[in-house]
């Protein structure tokens, strides 16, 4: 990260603390899309191969174990009368961070999602130093509760 960058984050910071900072209020959050989250599949998938090397590599004695590895039937996503799915936090967190990444400048390390709450959960953003701009941190937290209310509309917690 430059020096200038660093710089700007720490004069901003500073001048927050201080009650000087009107830049962040004016400071627009980035459009989200109106499709639904992909909700990621636990699902084991079946990988074929015409290559005769990973067909050798699967004959291997080391794989022998994980070849006789039964598989497991995908669990049930439970869903709500309304037909929203019911997850737990760690997969709406993992869910509202995929829909940020998916932003301009979203750091790709150093980001923190917390999901908290029960019938009308919400999401913390928490950033490690140095991984974004103080200006980058703003409008991604200032985009979290627009997409937050929009997957709640898909979404609920399971307690």
């Amino acid at each position: 990260m430059s020096d200038e960058v660093k710089d700007a984050g720490l004069v901003a910071m500073i001048s927050s603390i201080l009650g000087g900072n009107k830049r962040a209020d004016s400071i627009a959050p980035p459009p989200l899309a109106e499709v639904p989250p992909i909700v990621p599949a636990d699902a084991v998938e079946p990988t074929s191969s015409s290559d005769p090397a990973a067909a050798k590599a699967e004959n291997a004695p080391d794989a022998a174990p994980a070849a006789t590895k039964p598989v497991e039937p995908p669990a049930q996503i439970a869903t709500t009368r309304d037909g929203k799915r019911v997850l737990p936090a760690e997969a709406i967190a993992d869910l509202v961070l995929g829909e940020l990444r998916k932003l301009e400048n979203f750091p790709s390390s150093g980001v923190s999602v917390t999901v908290y709450g029960y019938r009308h959960w919400n999401a913390m953003l928490t950033f490690a130093p140095f991984s974004t701009s103080f200006q980058n941190a703003t409008r991604f937290r200032q985009a979290v509760p627009d997409l937050v209310f929009k997957l709640r509309r898909f979404v609920e917690l399971e307690i």
